[in-house]
Order: C-alpha cells, then sequence, then structure tokens
C-alpha cells in the first residue's frame, strides 16, 4: 500500500512537510437549523436546532470519537463539516480554510481530501455499478492517478481493505454487510484523504464483524497518517479507537476530553449517566447505574438554560435554580478537559448569574405587571 501514496505524492511536489501537531480540522461555535414551515402559508414559524453550537480541533493523525443519545445531532454535525449540509452559523477550517467560504472550483480541490463513511452499508453503494466501478467513479473523476495505472491503483486498494481482485466484477448484493463496509472504506481510501467522517460505520454489524472494521480502520490510520471523526452511540467501540472524546446532548457538546480522562474521571451529570450503563464483563463487579427521568426533549423546543436540568439528578438534588435560567459556559474544568455544567461555577460566576437571574426576574415581573388582569365574569 505505500505505492498508493507514493504514486499520488508525485502530483503533490510543493506539499508542505506534514507535522503531527498540525490541527487538521478546527469546528469553531457551529450551528445547523432546520427551518419548521407552516403547513398552509409556507412560513417559517421556529426552528429545529439540530446543531445549536459546537466547538472542537482534531489534530493530525487521531480520531476523535463523538458520542451520544439517538437525536443529539452527532450526524448531522458531521455531514455539516463535510459541506453536505448548508451551515447556519460559525466556521469549519481545514488545514485553516474555512470549507464554507470556498468557491465551486475551490471546493473541489480538496473534495478528495475530505471523506465519509455512511452507516448503511448497502443503501450507499449504487446496486447498479460493480464494486470496480464503485470505488474507481471518483478516482477517475478527480484524475487522481494516470488512465493506464486505473486498474493497478483500484486494485491496490482493495487489497489493503481486505477485499480481492476478483471481486471488481460483482455487485454489492453479492457481498455481506462487513464486506460492503470494506468497500465504503476502500472507496474513501482510494481518494487519498486527509481526513474521513466514520458515521457510525459498524453499527449495522455484527459484532465479530465490528472488531474487524475497526482493526482495519486502525490499520490504515497508522499507514497512511489518516485523520477520523468517529461518531458513534457505542461507547466500548469508541473507547477503543478514540485519542480523544466529545459528549454530544441536545445539540450541543457537554464534555470533551482526551479518551482516558474522560472514561476515568467523567465531569458532566450526563456523561456520567451514559457511561454508567456500558456493559462490564465481570460477573462479580456491580456498577451503579444511573438511570435519567423523562425523555429527550424536543430540539425545536428545547428548555431554558441547561438543556439537560429537565433530566438532571444534581439540578434537582442541589435545587440549582441557575441551571433552568442560565446556559451554562463551555470551559476548560482540568488541563485538556472542557466541561458545560454549573456544578464547575466559580464564585466570580456564581455572582455574575446572581445578578444575570435577578435582573431577568425584574423583567418577567414588568412584563406580567403590564399584561391586563382577565377577570371571569360572573
Amino acid at each position: 500500500m505505500e505505492e498508493i501514496k507514493r504514486d499520488n505524492n508525485l502530483n503533490e511536489v510543493s506539499a508542505p512537510v506534514q507535522n503531527d501537531d498540525e490541527v487538521v480540522l478546527e469546528v469553531r461555535n457551529m450551528k445547523k437549523y432546520f427551518p419548521i414551515k407552516s403547513s398552509f402559508l409556507r412560513l417559517v414559524v421556529g426552528n429545529v436546532k439540530a446543531v445549536d453550537g459546537i466547538s472542537f480541533k482534531i489534530k493530525r493523525g487521531t480520531t476523535m470519537g463523538l458520542v451520544g443519545e439517538s437525536g443529539c445531532g452527532k450526524s448531522t454535525a458531521g455531514r455539516t463539516i463535510l459541506r453536505l449540509l448548508d451551515i447556519t452559523s460559525g466556521e469549519v477550517l481545514y488545514k485553516g480554510q474555512d470549507i464554507f467560504k470556498l468557491s465551486k472550483k475551490e471546493l473541489r480541490k480538496i473534495r478528495p481530501k475530505i471523506q465519509i463513511i455512511f452507516q448503511d452499508p448497502y443503501s450507499s453503494l449504487s446496486p447498479r455499478m460493480p464494486i470496480g466501478e464503485i470505488i474507481g467513479e471518483a478516482v477517475r473523476e478527480h484524475n487522481i492517478v494516470p488512465p493506464e495505472e486505473f486498474d493497478d491503483y483500484i486494485s491496490r486498494v482493495m487489497k489493503a481493505c481486505g477485499l480481492q481482485e476478483y471481486h471488481k466484477d460483482r455487485y454489492p448484493h453479492e457481498f455481506s454487510g462487513g464486506q460492503r463496509q470494506r468497500i465504503c472504506i476502500a472507496r474513501a481510501l482510494a481518494l487519498n484523504p486527509d481526513f474521513i467522517v466514520c458515521d457510525e460505520p459498524v453499527s449495522a454489524l455484527d459484532v465479530s464483524i465490528q472488531a474487524q472494521i475497526i482493526n482495519l480502520l486502525r490499520q490504515l490510520q497508522k499507514e497512511f497518517n489518516l485523520t477520523y471523526l468517529f461518531i458513534s452511540h457505542d461507547l466500548s467501540v469508541v473507547e477503543h479507537i478514540s485519542d480523544t472524546v466529545g459528549v454530544m446532548y441536545l445539540g450541543n457538546l457537554v464534555e470533551y476530553a482526551e479518551t482516558e480522562k474522560i472514561f476515568d474521571k467523567p465531569l458532566h451529570p450526563y456523561t456520567q449517566a451514559l457511561f454508567s450503563a456500558i456493559p462490564v464483563p465481570d460477573p462479580d463487579y456491580k456498577m451503579e447505574r444511573i438511570v435519567l427521568e423523562g425523555s429527550i426533549p424536543s430540539p425545536a423546543n428545547p428548555p431554558k438554560g441547561c438543556k439537560f436540568h429537565t433530566r438532571c439528578k444534581e439540578c434537582k438534588e442541589k435545587n440549582m435554580k441557575v441551571c433552568s435560567m442560565i446556559e451554562p459556559p463551555y470551559k476548560e474544568i482540568e488541563p485538556g478537559h472542557f466541561c458545560a455544567c454549573h456544578i464547575y461555577d466559580t464564585p466570580s460566576e456564581i455572582s455574575e448569574f446572581e445578578k444575570q437571574m435577578a435582573e431577568m426576574e425584574r423583567k418577567e415581573a414588568e412584563e406580567a405587571a403590564k399584561r391586563p388582569n382577565k377577570k371571569k365574569k360572573k
């Protein structure tokens, strides 16, 4: 597989020397809202806040795991990062370039470098095309290799992903789920990418096949210095493959840290509840399960203040009024460990929040006083 890298680098003579500490992707306060329209006049009456202001960085050659409940905005975040969806506000920087400020011509140049592996390996493959053509279609479109080297190049890519050369002429329905996902990985790898969004790539596979695909992704990462954003709801898989982990809840990033730190000492109450559900293969070990009450609120009408306060045990036990009124700041609690929770407010922040709450209550009282009293007629 070294030949694949060497062939492509012939076309990039002026490429800068790659630094392992280089930040490949940086997301700054990214928001993605979907408008809600009325059924009759088609007027916008609200927004579904799928992603509501998230920020993080991913260094070259590392994997960031993105976890959370279904519907929290993980997949939407991944697709927005790749500009498969339009952004509402914020910035997505790939090697310092804002992807959403690039022209179509400029975006086309970096498209091969930012790829995605979808969740369902069957629906993401065209049933009318043979495997060799599925993998090679974009290679030919972007002129990755000269036409005379095309067949050999596709064969090398397939071999690197555990596929045989005679598979080229077969169709997706002739393969198992694990083999289909290898085809999806080969399709992304063929473009010699720097950054790949893995959108729950093993959730539709058997456990034994999951391990094979995860090991393949890790092997390819080491061989080609790839950078991954690994989206999943399987925490054991995320712990195995990720260098850093971000936890999402209702469109917000509530906690972020290195994998070892966040699994050893989760700070946010939601993260603690999430991690308490991880099964432990020891019959004698008893983990204290944290059961969340209620259901996840609607992203079209999220709670005021901290979005998690309606289900938070800490908020209810400590009767923290601030949680229901003011959104907690996303800040660094420990070196490299970020969290958004009022439990970790400093004395100065508590004082400032108390002033804000008093002002909010004063305004609410004034507005209530202006409303006319409607007395029931006897």
